[in-house]
């Protein structure tokens, strides 16, 4: 009855550079993933990362397929350590994965998504961003704040915008799967 009334969240860009061919002990593959680019000047940027933490990581990563993947360059290590004992304070940092790279990798993997921007001069944006299982960049087409409606990423300063669209948004994806797991398990039982 509900998978025919069932929104999807649209396609923005289709298979992504996944992360494994900058460190192989992480993949974007089977996992429903939150990408953040914290940059070089992370320490000024850490309540976009509590932000995160609060309205998104804590409500979803008791799913198994859950996770957040912060893309750093390599000269960022200290600042970056220093946040993550700090939100681990208070939570459990197990689905947060950091991965150090040389710049231009950063943001290589940056421009494999194709978004309407840039990142800054530190290799940092405020957004984060969805990817799914088959490693495809998601987001909305029809953000009725956005000028042409494409919403690519969501801002981590504004709570709000966190709370109201992205979480919405990780719902809709982890719904798809489910819905498609249901179906798979319906399928096999005819």
């Amino acid at each position: 009855m509900g998978l025919n009334n069932f929104a999807k969240l649209p396609v923005l860009t289709k298979n992504v550079i996944d992360v494994k061919s900058i460190d192989s002990k992480y993949t974007l593959e089977n996992k429903i993933t939150i990408v953040v680019f914290p940059g070089k000047e992370a320490d000024a940027i850490k309540g976009e990362l509590f932000n995160l933490n609060q309205k998104i990581y804590k409500p979803f990563y008791g799913f198994n397929d859950f996770q957040i993947i912060a893309v750093c360059p390599s000269d960022s290590k200290e600042q970056i350590d220093k946040i993550k004992k700090s939100i681990g304070a208070y939570t459990d940092m197990v689905k947060w994965n950091f991965i150090f790279t040389e710049d231009a990798v950063v943001k290589a993997f940056y421009d494999s998504f194709r978004t309407n921007q840039s990142l800054d001069v530190n290799l940092h944006t405020s957004k984060a961003f969805i990817i799914d299982k088959e490693v495809n960049f998601r987001g909305r087409t029809d953000d009725k704040d956005m000028a042409d409606g494409k919403l690519y990423g969501y801002n981590m300063t504004s709570v709000g915008e966190l709370n109201d669209k992205m979480k919405d948004d990780v719902k809709v994806v982890l719904a798809e799967y489910r819905l498609a797991l249901k179906k798979n398990s319906a399928d096999r039982k005819k």
